[in-house]
């Protein structure tokens, strides 16, 4: 009998750590790796969102997301100026996917969740505590590691994700145009979030931080 899985990815950590590592993330094998480590419960993916942006960067990755079987959970982030005049976002998810999982935990024998951030060993604890196996999904192959010591020492398992088939293949960019998705060779002109995600947009990405 296959165990029944959830998965949460903390979606700026997942960002951090596949430029870290030097590569983009294909959403479509990441869904099928999980399916294959058991029933699938949900796949939930949190970010945070601009409120009265025209043009949110993040946006059509998310919609994209929302309509090929992941649970999308959003809210509005705090915009604001640095020191040097650069706009720049800022958010957290933490609390938002700490209780989606603890809620989900009496459904589920294992949780995958996505995210180096030390600030998720209490929810790691909690879990186990009702009987549910954890897997922090992260990696120690870059420099400096994207995972806390305290993190990885607390949960059941940890993965590297540079050991998951979720690579996208540098040759091909799967793009979304009016709906249906399509592949090109890569090379071709990939503006803004295009060059992250593989998807297609109809407009510059500015310069802030997802």
């Amino acid at each position: 009998m296959q165990p029944k899985i959830a998965l949460f990815i903390d979606g700026a950590n997942l960002y951090a750590t596949a430029k870290a590592l030097g590569f983009d993330i294909d959403y479509r094998r990441m869904l099928k790796e999980f399916e294959g480590r058991g029933y699938l419960i949900r796949a939930f993916y949190y970010t945070t969102l601009v409120e009265n942006d025209e043009y949110s960067s993040i946006r059509p990755l998310v919609d994209w997301l929302d309509y090929n079987g992941y649970t999308v959970v959003t809210k509005a982030a705090r915009e604001f100026t640095d020191a040097v005049g650069r706009r720049r976002i800022k958010g957290n998810m933490d609390i938002e996917l700490t209780i989606d999982a603890l809620n989900i935990s009496s459904k589920v024998d294992q949780i995958y969740i996505m995210s180096g951030d030390g600030d998720f060993r209490p929810l790691v604890e909690e879990l186990q505590r009702r009987g549910v196996r954890v897997s922090i999904v992260s990696t120690v192959a870059s420099q400096p590691p994207m995972v806390s010591d305290e993190l990885r020492r607390q949960c059941d398992e940890f993965i590297d994700i540079a050991s998951l088939k979720v690579k996208r293949d540098p040759a091909e960019r799967p793009l979304r145009d009016s709906g249906v998705e399509r592949t090109v060779r890569a090379g071709a002109p990939a503006p803004g979030l295009e060059r992250r995600y593989g998807i297609k947009t109809n407009g510059d990405e500015e310069d802030v931080e997802p």
